[in-house]
């Protein structure tokens, strides 16, 4: 099928009509026509590439009830995604070719945006022997992100051994920076709001240790380290500073670190309990300069979908995690281009070409410019939503955001010329 969107504005720029034919962008210009082309009127649209998750929690195999794959791809293009990687903590793990397979084949049959699995680094999880990552590498699914996320790596030898094996196929370590002994029994962020309800601390310090052993044991063998969900002052000086270095460092930032506080736990409404949790407002403007300066590379949801049963309890028994493919955008907006932090340019960076980057997805996060694949998000800037979760797509309902009135609305998305979205609708 042919398309030819009409009058979007490329990256914010002026007005541009973009023909899409044979998956990509076959032409751009003004005064476009071409005959038997489905037109789309894109006026005051804003065309970015698709985006990129690098952190997205799909459930599926073993926690149907929380999310599927083909739940959690549509949500993904709802958001305007095109690609999202599939995290490993499944039931089982995703610690063998076999289970990752499994995941890439059934984000291929669902096909509303590509689905990339990142293999776990230790076997089950659990920290003690290295997954059968140079299979996951050699699998169909071509892994190239292994994480343990939801637990650290704690042990400093394993985490060497890791970062060295990825090296022979240019994989990338995703740490979930939080050492263990220093967050037992933790629950919300460590400081003045933890000190006046009563729960259990989670230190800065305890993401900001792990950072910085890591930083140096990846300049020790060479290798690529990428931190996971940054949310701290201490962790972006230490980042700033082994980039400084020289050293193949990356790191991710959630939509929900950018925007909300720890002040929220006051409600005790467990659906603002997350892992890591919600950090102080001095954070908050730290982490949106360190996205802005390029220090931190990229927003990633960490889309975390759960049961209502999950959430639905008192705080300390409730399960940690939010969900954030439908809102991502809008979030990154109000933080940081409505704040002029970035343009939508920057934005198309940190949340498309530099995830693409990151995960080596040779297809994804492209520019809009001719002969680039055809994948497409159409953005309306202008247009203000109040977030009920009745209306997610995701089988889940756990969002911060509900009730707030947030900026923008996905329009369209298109994978290799193909629309996943119309008129702000999964096709």
């Amino acid at each position: 099928m042919t398309y030819l969107i009409k009058g979007a504005r490329i990256l914010g720029g002026d007005p541009r009509d973009i023909l899409i034919d044979g998956g990509v962008i076959a032409a751009i210009g003004t005064g476009l026509d071409a005959k038997g082309a489905e037109t789309i009127e894109a006026d005051g649209l804003i065309a970015l590439p698709g985006l990129v998750d690098l952190h997205t929690h799909l459930r599926e195999p073993g926690r149907e009830d929380a999310e599927t794959v083909e739940t959690g791809t549509r949500a993904a293009a709802a958001g305007g995604f095109t690609a999202v990687h599939a995290m490993a903590n499944t039931e089982p793990v995703a610690d063998t070719a076999g289970v990752v397979e499994q995941v890439w084949r059934l984000g291929r049959e669902a096909g509303h945006c590509d689905v990339h699995p990142v293999g776990a680094v230790t076997r089950g999880l659990e920290g003690h022997k290295l997954a059968e990552l140079g299979a996951m590498a050699d699998s169909a699914a071509h892994v190239r992100v292994f994480s343990d996320d939801g637990h650290c790596v704690d042990d400093a030898v394993l985490m060497r051994r890791a970062l060295e094996y990825v090296k022979a196929f240019d994989g990338v370590v995703a740490q979930h920076a939080q050492e263990p002994r220093l967050t037992e029994h933790a629950q919300m962020n460590e400081g003045e709001v933890s000190g006046r309800l009563g729960l259990a601390g989670w230190p800065a310090v305890a993401e900001e240790a792990i950072i910085a052993r890591d930083c140096l044991l990846a300049a020790h063998v060479g290798s690529r380290l990428h931190v996971c969900h940054v949310s701290t002052v201490g962790s972006v000086e230490i980042l700033r500073w082994a980039k400084s270095k020289g050293w193949q460092i990356t790191a991710e930032v959630t939509p929900h670190h950018l925007f909300l506080t720890d002040e929220l736990a006051e409600t005790y409404d467990p659906i603002y309990k997350v892992n890591p949790p919600l950090r102080t407002k001095a954070d908050v403007e730290v982490l949106r300069e360190a996205l802005a300066d390029g220090t931190i590379d990229c927003v990633a949801t960490d889309h975390a979908p759960h049961p209502v049963e999950a959430k639905e309890t008192e705080w300390a028994p409730a399960a940690m995690g939010m969900i954030g493919l439908e809102t991502a955008l809008s979030v990154a907006q109000a933080a940081m281009v409505d704040t002029g932090l970035l343009d939508w340019a920057g934005l198309a960076d940190r949340m498309s070409v530099r995830p693409a980057r990151i995960g080596r997805l040779a297809g994804q996060g492209h520019l809009p410019e001719e002969g680039a694949p055809a994948n497409l998000t159409l953005y309306d800037p202008g247009a203000r939503t109040v977030i009920d979760p009745a209306a997610s797509v995701s089988r889940s309902r756990n969002t911060p955001f509900a009730g707030i009135e947030l900026p923008g609305r996905v329009q369209a998305t298109f994978l290799r010329g193909r629309p996943t979205v119309l008129e702000g609708k999964p096709v």
